[in-house]
């Protein structure tokens, strides 16, 4: 049953959603569930995205794929210009795309590897975000941008000074946009997770786990006892925030940087 009916035939583009059991293909499952018909968008990893669309499918949504570098301008408006033919309209962008595993201390990174993780993380979220406002406008029904930040947003972690301070200006970018966008009837929030162990989140934890001198049973253990609820983030409950704030429950919120770390992130 859906829990947001309003939901229901609404064109949702979700940019990194193409990794099975990751975060992106956890959001636009979410949205499809909920009666959206979904744009999954990656790399072009052709049979891990149809292998997305097709659990969606299977489950009764509905989906497509549409391959999409971040880094390229071009393609970021080509993505947005083929939604448009292929649904209609776009309603709502999720901006989830993102490099996490570039990590290492400030003197060994190159500024190459930096602009690697500041172009996807923040150059691209800015693309797809200037291309769909474009769209926003044009099409004059308001709409949804929710951007995936992270607990890195907030706070600084080692090894992490690219990731950071994207993330950081993930924040800044989502406050600019929605003053901008609001007399367009366009919320514009970020949701700032904390650990989700999804492929990549594997990756962190066996590279910080190192790091610190742990196993990755004993780092996961540590990481749950700080964590007030006592355990990890999953990708549901990401999900579950876009879906709300992509909903009309939520059409008085925007600027925002939620939260969704168990309380182990509050400011």
């Amino acid at each position: 049953m859906s829990q947001y009916p309003e939901l229901s035939g609404k064109v949702a583009i979700v940019t990194g959603a193409g990794r099975p059991g990751g975060l992106g293909s956890a959001i636009a499952q979410r949205l499809a569930q909920e009666g959206a018909k979904v744009v999954v968008a990656d790399l072009d990893t052709v049979q891990e995205m149809q292998a997305v669309v097709q659990e969606i499918i299977d489950h009764g949504g509905q989906a497509m794929a549409l391959p999409c570098n971040m880094l390229n301008g071009s393609a970021v408006e080509k993505l947005v210009a083929d939604t448009q033919a292929a649904y209609g309209g776009v309603d709502i962008l999720i901006n989830n795309a993102g490099v996490g595993y570039l990590m290492k201390p400030i003197v060994e990174m190159s500024l190459d590897e930096w602009d690697t993780v500041l172009g996807v993380n923040l150059r691209g979220m800015f693309a797809a975000t200037q291309a769909v406002a474009k769209r926003f406008m044009a099409q004059g029904r308001g709409g949804r941008i929710v951007n995936i930040a992270s607990q890195a947003a907030k706070s600084g972690f080692p090894h992490a000074s690219a990731y950071c301070a994207s993330k950081h200006g993930v924040l800044g970018l989502t406050r600019v946009a929605a003053i901008e966008l609001a007399e367009h009837q366009v919320t514009v929030n970020a949701v700032c997770p904390n650990h989700v162990t999804t492929g990549l989140g594997a990756w962190q934890n066996e590279y910080f786990s190192k790091l610190l001198g742990k196993s990755v049973e004993q780092y996961l253990a540590d990481m749950r006892a700080r964590i007030p609820l006592g355990r990890a983030g999953l990708t549901s409950d990401t999900a579950n925030a876009c879906a709300f704030l992509c909903s009309d429950q939520a059409q008085y919120i925007t600027g925002e940087a939620m939260n969704v770390s168990g309380g182990e992130e509050m400011h």
